[in-house]
């Protein structure tokens, strides 16, 4: 009987099975696809000559992260490569705004925009500067992060706290518009906080691109050299290394619950797996409370709250091999990992206000990877990589543009919908399309249906909205990964701090069950065969 069972192969699920094999616990992960890796996983299935990330693809949390440090995947072979520039946002007369990889040719690049915009772009790197361990530190420690919101407050008390408060919660374009006189650092920034859900008018969209605009300032838009599939192949030798097993092609159906405990799991096939100490879920919050546990063993006010949990926007993506680089009209972008396609901020606001009322983008914003760029080991020479994936409303009512989209997303509405893509794109990069060698379309129903936790193609856990932060995430007064079942953990994204490939909730959740066991191994009869 092994002393834990994760629920779930995605890097979460991955990560907490690994810090409770090297504490000497027995593991067993169970995941439903023929391969773990959830959301971070890689393949040939485009162009057999090109890799591709089926999902996510560049790792500024990751990077950041002290969890996935900890575990030091270098020495399982994990090499990290990086593009020469980290993010580009083209405008339409031909200038690009640019985030470089050094925070003062970053600062240069935008007085070229408006004289003192690099001298407030340094002022943000410098509060950054001051702030990131601790900042760090809460994003990555359980709910609540005592010590490092301790440090934090005192530091800001003594740094205009406030005032830095009241910036992180502004809307992302009135933080623009307040520090920068040009419109580069404002695209910047904007088009940073939506790769979460947040639109340049919602409050907080500010402080979220804030932080992912300085870790990309800080730590780049690193790639694992071979893939994203590198990533979790090291999370899974070091898993191995430590005697922790991984069985994959086993869909669990349900959470066993004796006595207010988790004694084990029940697979599609009927077996049954005991955990003599604890189960951990890397799976959405949904998902565990809705489906994997009885309704009879939670409360009520719980499963009440979960009726209003809030999914992140759905997304589609488009995947391509590319005979030669892309035909960007403004030259920095072709040096860059990744691009955002958007008419200025304005552009933004039109797309966000489009999803929040149903109806799909006419003009999508485009979040555009060149992966050949960032690693030259994804194509051939003169090649490239590449991708591009857009939001979507989970439930549409329209389509904004002239293709009559419904959201059945069969496979005309799907290459429809891709055809809208390749031609924003067209509009950036005259020739474009004349370089796609092949291409895979990856629609909402087709993203869940590699990875339940993408549910109808959201691919965070969860808005990233503040009412769904924190001790509201997943539901209110929760923001810890401990459950009302015994020895039962949420380890997914649902929990805090939600998305991104940094380890953070399944790490939180590992701990957790660690400190309960060291109360003592309390040895129980699994389920029942």
């Amino acid at each position: 009987m092994p002393d834990a069972v994760v629920i779930g192969a995605g890097p979460n699920g991955l990560v907490a099975a690994n810090i409770l094999a090297a504490a000497g616990w027995s593991v067993e992960v169970l995941e439903a696809q023929p391969e773990p890796g959830g959301a971070v996983r890689s393949d040939r299935g485009v162009h057999p000559d090109y890799v591709t990330d089926l999902f996510s693809a560049f790792y500024p949390l990751a990077a950041a992260s002290p969890v996935l440090g900890g575990l030091g995947l270098e020495a399982e072979g994990l090499r990290w490569s990086r593009a020469p520039r980290v993010l580009a946002h083209p405008l339409p007369d031909g200038r690009c705004a640019v985030l470089e990889d050094r925070a003062t040719d970053t600062a240069a690049g935008l007085d070229a925009f408006a004289e003192g915009d690099g001298a407030a772009w340094l002022e943000l790197c410098a509060t950054w500067d001051r702030v990131r361990r601790d900042v760090l530190d809460a994003l990555f420690t359980p709910f609540p992060p005592v010590r490092s919101a301790v440090r934090l407050a005192a530091r800001l008390r003594a740094d205009g706290g406030l005032r830095l408060a009241r910036t992180l919660l502004l809307p992302v374009r009135r933080l623009g518009e307040e520090r920068f006189a040009g419109e580069a650092a404002g695209l910047l920034l904007a088009g940073s906080a939506l790769h979460a859900d947040l639109g340049p008018e919602a409050a907080g969209s500010g402080g979220f691109g804030w932080l992912m605009s300085m870790l990309a300032q800080t730590y780049g838009f690193p790639v694992p050299v071979g893939g994203a599939g590198a990533l979790t192949a090291a999370l899974v030798r070091r898993l191995e290394r430590h005697g922790g097993a991984l069985r994959c092609g086993e869909r669990v159906t349900e959470v066993v619950v004796r006595g207010g405990r988790a004694v084990g799991v029940r697979t599609a096939e009927g077996e049954a797996v005991p955990a003599a100490r604890a189960v951990l879920a890397d799976v959405s919050a949904p998902a565990l409370y809705g489906g994997l546990v009885d309704a009879r063993h939670l409360p009520g006010r719980l499963l009440d709250d979960l009726r209003g949990f809030q999914w992140d926007f759905a997304t589609f993506k488009v995947d391509w091999a590319l005979n030669g680089p892309v035909p960007w009209t403004a030259v920095p972008a072709t040096t860059a990992g990744t691009v955002h396609l958007a008419e200025g901020v304005d552009g933004l606001t039109r797309f966000a206000a489009q999803i929040a009322m149903g109806q799909v983008p006419d003009r999508p914003f485009l979040l555009f990877g060149q992966m050949s760029t960032a690693d030259a080991t994804r194509s051939p020479a003169g090649t490239e990589s590449a991708w591009a994936y857009t939001h979507v409303p989970h439930r549409i009512k329209g389509d904004a543009g002239e293709d009559g989209l419904t959201g059945r997303w069969d496979r005309g509405e799907q290459e429809a919908m891709a055809d809208r893509m390749e031609n924003e794109v067209e509009r950036w990069a005259p020739g474009f399309r004349s370089r796609i060698t092949a291409r895979r379309l990856l629609a909402p129903p087709t993203l869940e249906s590699m990875d339940a936790n993408l549910a109808g193609g959201a691919i965070n856990g969860g808005t990233a909205s503040a009412h769904q932060q924190l001790v509201f995430r997943p539901t209110p007064g929760t923001g810890r990964p401990e459950t009302p079942v015994r020895g039962l953990y949420l380890a997914s994204a649902s929990a805090h701090p939600g998305g991104g490939v940094h380890g953070a909730p399944g790490a939180n959740a590992a701990r957790a069950a660690l400190r309960r066991g060291a109360l003592g191994r309390v040895v129980r009869r699994g389920p029942r065969r």
